[in-house]
């Protein structure tokens, strides 16, 4: 599978692994030779250290990683806006911003917050609505759970993604256990049989060196690339 310019790298909750996989991709990426950017719409939780940006450069090593607006409370955007008294960028400053990325990058990935409904700016506009305005050069990879309830999470995501016709690359598994069960390895095998399974990251992945992180992430993500 070939991934296309844009990729919007979503979950089906909030601490799924997005930020994690988003390194992985952008880690693999460059190891292929391709020219990365990241950017994340919406960063929340300055006030607790909270930068995705910085975490997925310290993982894949230096590229382009930047915020559309930082937010101080570890909140979903709307909320956390309004606490700082701030005004969120409508959805198409977001599309601006990707597509001039997109411009001098072969690739941007642009993580969002929390779920694929998220409001991010005050109109209601979300990630899906920011896919819609890329259009077809965009493409959501989906980062789910294996854990007791990701088979419901995961097609109710997809299900929002098919209803605005937005394209789905595939899902990612984004902590996988070390030790895994019954229960993960059925639901592995269950969402690899109805949508492309890209790959799986193992639990606590961040906590390899860079240098392991970056070796390892084509490998983790190979149906990416098959």
């Amino acid at each position: 599978m070939r991934l296309p310019p844009i990729v919007l790298v979503t979950g089906t909750d909030t601490g799924v692994g997005k930020t994690v996989t988003t390194a992985a991709l952008a880690s693999a990426l460059q190891a292929g030779g391709r020219s990365v950017a990241v950017y994340k719409p919406c960063q929340s939780g300055a006030a607790v250290g909270d930068s995705d940006c910085t975490e997925i450069a310290r993982l894949a090593g230096p590229l382009t990683a930047e915020a559309g607006v930082v937010l101080q409370e570890p909140l979903a955007p709307v909320p956390a806006a309004a606490l700082d008294r701030l005004a969120l960028p409508p959805l198409a400053a977001h599309a601006t911003r990707v597509r001039e990325l997109a411009s001098t990058h072969d690739h941007v990935l642009v993580e969002g917050s929390g779920g694929l409904l998220v409001e991010l700016d005050h109109d209601g506009g979300t990630l899906a609505d920011l896919g819609s305005h890329l259009g077809p050069d965009a493409g959501f990879v989906v980062v789910a759970r294996p854990a007791l309830g990701t088979l419901n999470h995961t097609a109710l995501t997809l299900e929002a993604l098919e209803r605005r016709d937005l394209a789905i690359q595939g899902v990612v598994l984004g902590s996988w256990p070390h030790d895994p069960g019954v229960l993960e390895h059925g639901n592995r095998a269950k969402l690899g049989a109805s949508r492309p399974l890209l790959g799986v990251i193992p639990e606590r992945a961040a906590d390899l060196p860079p240098v392991t992180f970056r070796e390892a992430s084509a490998h983790w993500l190979s149906g990416a690339w098959s």
